[in-house]
């Protein structure tokens, strides 16, 4: 057994996370790396809502197609807020999607009245990621493009 004290860390950077009051995202190293629970799959995606608890609304999905539900990682003030909640997507990038959408019959010319093109396209969008990731990752590509 080890002496060191076992400290919460961002699931992203590493970096050691901090959880004291009136510090979150205070432009300081404290609130910087202030711990945050991110849910990995949005309970909206579900007809959840995290600021109405015991709301239900119409979700995109009856299930979690990735047997997620609930699930959260914690992350640093940074990875969390700047990251995971502001991802840059390029003039190219947005063309590429809208192609791969239109190709998989996920485009619409007028929204209907259910939800699962949209659902189709939250799908694709998680495949477009993960693949991506394990590109990158069996390439071996770890430095700038």
């Amino acid at each position: 057994m080890s002496n060191q004290p076992e400290f919460e860390r961002c699931s992203f950077c590493n970096c050691i996370l901090h959880r004291t009051a009136g510090k979150y995202a205070l432009p300081t190293v404290e609130g910087r790396s202030h711990a945050t629970k991110y849910h990995l799959v949005a309970g909206r995606f579900l007809g959840r809502s995290s600021n109405r608890r015991g709301t239900k609304t119409e979700g995109i999905f009856e299930r979690c197609p990735w047997n997620q539900e609930g699930a959260t990682k914690l992350f640093c003030y940074e990875c969390h807020e700047e990251l995971l909640h502001n991802p840059v997507f390029l003039a190219e990038d947005v063309q590429v999607f809208a192609e791969l959408v239109k190709a998989r019959g996920l485009d619409e010319d007028q929204k209907s009245g259910d939800r699962s093109k949209l659902a189709g396209r939250v799908l694709l969008f998680h495949e477009a990621l993960s693949i991506g990731l394990q590109t990158l990752q069996r390439t071996g590509r770890t430095g700038p493009f």
